[in-house]
């Protein structure tokens, strides 16, 4: 869990920081903070689920290669 939220922290601290050095506003910086690593969490799900499914195919396929 540590490690989690140490990646957190960086990731909302980069997403300030590009945010600010654009902008040169820290509203701006302030609010990438918090939708930017928002809206990667929501496509890493799905970004997940995606990969399952490629490795679930290429396991069936690799199955079926050997009982042939």
């Amino acid at each position: 869990m540590t490690k989690t939220f140490s990646f957190a922290v960086l990731h909302f601290s980069v997403a300030f920081l590009v945010g600010w050095a654009l902008t040169g506003s820290w509203l701006v910086g302030g609010a990438l903070a918090l939708v930017e690593p928002a809206c990667n969490t929501v496509v890493f799900h799905f970004h997940e689920k995606i990969w399952k499914r490629i490795e679930r195919r290429r396991g069936e396929r690799a199955a079926t290669a050997l009982t042939a």
